[in-house]
């Protein structure tokens, strides 16, 4: 029996509806393991997950999509569901491609989530949680979210946390020949030391990481005069700073109120998940501590001076999105068509072996009767497979419950229901009903 090609069932917890404690909370040890998790459920079919500094998303492909929810409610049972945006199959085509267009970043537009959206299709792949469907939707996503920075000006000007974090301490504070320490050697690190680096008000830049090689790379990345440390030179390098940066991948606090209660002024932003500068160190005289929910005044007036090109990249998105939706439609008409073939075949296969046993042939005429049984399949099952596919695309899922009873795909006298083959198909749920009436009558 041939059933529906699937549905993307989706979870996101964000920076749109919670804070940076609620995404941590939110967030797993790491997206193979999530997808791992979600595969353990029988309904599962294919997985994805999405963990960045300021989301924590899953998908999952099932038959239904009450299948879908009910599997992530139970994922997500720890999580308020005040802060969960939940996702129909539609809604997560074309969420997974706002978020690779950067339209759902923080910093609206932003280089940095594009390459995170690739890192976890990796990731879900090599975890065995990549099919068809979330195929389909990921590299179209990634294919948008690259038209959009290479066609619009989506990403001019302030394109990542850390040169947004940047401008917010040169907004408030006075950081003229000042010295800058990065904790942190990753691309959000990096990326704040390039934000520092295009900025003439810095003299001086220390970066420091567990591997000093990896603090040098980014060092070699800047022209800023400066030095790499490792974090046995950490107090050194925070207490002699203006201005901290801290984005490491660590699970514990980096920089301590220890560390800082002497440093005198200083201004700490912390872009690290889980938080490396813990609330408190922001109480202490003379230390002004910023985290991620601190950058949304910076990324407001980002995404007030992109409005325009955000308008140019939500026209990409809907064209894209039409595209994909076209081609999931014709893949479940594809599956009606496929079983109706399939089962004509079947019978064909039949009534020639009944006709050969009665008949003397040899093989040329056999060649010549098979031959003829092909074109009569084929010319009688040519314009419904044309129609099921335009009624696919047009969400006529009437038509598709007329082709069914006229050709009834199991050819076996009794038709089968009819989301076995249209389960969740995208289309008005009234469209649905006509046809389970229909069904039902």
């Amino acid at each position: 029996m041939t059933r529906a090609t699937g549905v993307i069932t989706g979870m996101s917890v964000s920076h749109r509806q919670a804070d940076v404690r609620e995404i941590e909370s939110a967030a797993a040890t790491d997206q193979h393991a999530v997808v791992d998790c979600l595969l353990e459920e029988e309904a599962v079919a294919e997985a994805f997950a999405l963990q960045t500094c300021n989301r924590v998303e899953a998908y999952v492909v099932t038959d239904s999509a009450d299948a879908g929810r009910a599997v992530l409610e139970e994922y997500a049972a720890e999580i308020p569901d005040s802060v969960i945006e939940w996702l129909d199959h539609e809604a997560s085509l074309r969420h997974l491609m706002r978020v690779a267009a950067g339209l759902e970043s923080l910093v609206i537009g932003e280089d940095q989530i594009i390459g995170q959206v690739r890192d976890a299709f990796e990731d879900a792949r090599t975890a065995g949680g990549i099919g068809p469907v979330l195929e389909s939707a990921i590299t179209k996503a990634i294919h948008v979210g690259e038209r959009a920075r290479s066609e619009t000006a989506i990403n001019d000007g302030v394109v990542s946390v850390g040169s947004a974090a940047v401008e917010l301490a040169a907004a408030e504070h006075d950081i003229d020949g000042a010295t800058a320490t990065v904790i942190g050697a990753g691309e959000m690190a990096t990326l704040s030391a390039k934000a520092l680096d295009a900025r003439t008000d810095v003299d001086q830049l220390f970066v420091v990481n567990r591997t000093v090689e990896h603090a040098e790379r980014v060092l070699d990345s800047v022209s800023v005069d400066g030095d790499s440390l490792d974090m046995s030179d950490l107090e050194q390098a925070v207490t002699t700073a203006d201005i901290v940066i801290s984005a490491t991948g660590t699970t514990e606090p980096v920089v301590d109120s220890a560390l800082l209660a002497d440093a005198g002024e200083t201004i700490v932003l912390d872009l690290a998940r889980p938080r490396d500068v813990p609330e408190r160190v922001g109480q202490l005289s003379g230390v002004t501590r910023y985290d991620l929910d601190a950058l949304k005044s910076v990324t407001e007036e980002t995404r007030a001076q992109r409005r325009d090109a955000a308008l140019e990249v939500e026209q990409l998105i809907e064209k894209a999105f039409e595209e994909l939706l076209t081609q999931y439609k014709r893949k479940r008409a594809d599956e009606v068509i496929s079983a109706m073939y399939e089962g004509a075949e079947r019978h064909k296969a039949a009534e020639l072996q009944k006709a050969f046993a009665k008949l003397d042939l040899d093989e040329g005429e056999r060649e010549v009767v098979e031959s003829m049984a092909d074109a009569i399949v084929n010319k009688l099952l040519a314009p419904p497979t044309s129609s099921l596919r335009d009624a696919a695309e047009d969400d006529d899922w009437s038509t598709i419950n007329t082709a069914l009873r006229l050709f009834d795909p199991s050819l076996e006298g009794e038709t089968p229901p009819i989301e076995e083959f249209v389960t969740d198909a995208p289309g008005s749920e009234t469209d649905r009903e006509i046809v389970q009436d229909r069904f039902d009558d």
